[in-house]
């Protein structure tokens, strides 16, 4: 059995963890409790009542949390000619094509997000084996396959993440960082519910949100109510 730290016992004793919690409450207790010696990032996990077995209730897609995720993400833009341009001036770390395929594949990974032109996607489709387990192979449903590369890489360092439901229906999502105001966390967790509100699928049968917890980095889970998740 993994050893339980005695901040986490202490934390786990400050609130009921069988009450179901306003998502405003949720996160304020997030905060209070939080006593690793870092700035601990917020998550939330939400399961939704979808069967992601069939393609009309997968559920991807990409939001801009308005008070950004406390974290500046290195950016890799696949493109040519002006939009290589376009991207370098926009502020991405990385630009690049031939060249940057072959660094990846001898195995350099020193950014976070990809993006790529269209056009580029031919050539980047051939990193699909290792960019894509881990997340990272751009797509046009988050955005990151763009001829609009300064607004992709503008959203991205101001804060947008990605979200996805696994093979269990659950969105796992950062919101921000434990030295966020609980205000902040609030206007943040909000965003992303609305975006996943607006995403149910029609033929999603039953209760949407099954359950939704909150955590930081090392904190034990909030318990959410469901019916005020979204």
């Amino acid at each position: 059995m993994a050893k339980v730290s005695k901040n986490y016992q202490e934390a786990v004793k400050a609130f009921d963890r069988n009450a179901l919690y306003e998502p405003a409450e949720a996160l304020a207790i997030v905060k209070k409790v939080a006593k690793a010696k870092f700035d601990e990032t917020v998550e939330v996990a939400i399961k939704l009542g979808i069967d992601t077995r069939h393609a009309d209730q997968q559920i991807r897609g990409a939001v801009v949390l308005p008070n950004g995720t406390g974290k500046t993400r290195s950016v890799l833009v696949f493109a040519k000619g002006e939009k290589a341009k376009e991207a370098e001036a926009a502020g991405a770390d990385y630009v690049g094509a031939e060249d940057m395929i072959a660094k990846i594949e001898q195995g350099w990974f020193d950014f976070e997000v990809v993006v790529a032109t269209p056009d580029m996607m031919g050539m980047v489709g051939k990193l699909g084996r290792v960019l894509g387990p881990k997340g990272l192979m751009p797509n046009p449903k988050t955005g990151t396959v763009t001829l609009d590369v300064t607004k992709a890489i503008k959203e991205i360092k101001a804060g947008k993440i990605e979200y996805r439901a696994d093979k269990s229906g659950i969105i796992h999502a950062l919101i921000g960082k434990v030295s966020f105001t609980e205000q902040q966390l609030a206007e943040n967790y909000k965003t992303l519910a609305e975006v996943l509100y607006k995403s149910k699928p029609a033929a999603a049968k039953g209760q949407y949100v099954r359950s939704a917890t909150v955590s930081s980095t090392m904190g034990p889970g909030v318990r959410i109510n469901p019916v005020k998740a979204l």
